[in-house]
């Protein structure tokens, strides 16, 4: 049986979690997949694989969500463990928790506590298979992922 294309993978992972996102919001919040976002940090916005928008938040003048309705954004890593946008901004933009989910590594990394100067001063690496807790203000929500597919090296490519 032949191997998962990598694309399909990243979208195996960004489906099951955001279905995960939605149910534990249980309407507390919205999460959101690639849809443009106005960061301060980043002019032209940003659209982040996921991102958990928080309760009663309202669009702008463009028709879109601030940074600062950003509960949390995650991310899944491409091939050599690249995820799109730097941890460096969203802590710049104070993005309380930043998730890159690295299939390859079979591992979730949650970056927490933004500082000034676009650094998260904790991080945490959670291995597939465990439960992945997100702290978002009063509430968490877990996200399962025993079934997020890991991505097995291709026999002969380095």
């Amino acid at each position: 049986m032949s191997e998962m294309p990598h694309d399909e993978r990243r979208w195996e992972i960004v489906l099951s979690a955001a279905v995960q996102i939605r149910d534990e919001l249980a309407g507390h919040g919205r999460v959101l997949s690639r849809v443009p976002i106005d960061f301060p940090a980043a002019p032209g916005g940003l659209a982040p694989g996921l991102a958990v928008i928080a309760p009663g938040a309202g669009r702008n003048a463009r028709g879109r969500f601030e940074g600062t309705d950003v509960e949390a954004v995650l991310e899944v890593a491409g091939p050599g463990g690249e995820h799109g946008t730097p941890a460096g901004v969203y802590a710049e933009c104070g993005i309380p928790l930043y998730v890159v989910i690295d299939p390859a590594a079979g591992v979730c990394t949650v970056h927490t506590a933004p500082a000034p100067g676009g650094v998260y001063r904790e991080a945490e690496r959670v291995p597939f298979g465990n439960d992945l807790f997100l702290p978002l203000g009063d509430r968490t929500l877990v996200l399962q992922t025993d079934e997020f597919p890991i991505e097995r090296p291709t026999p002969g490519k380095a």
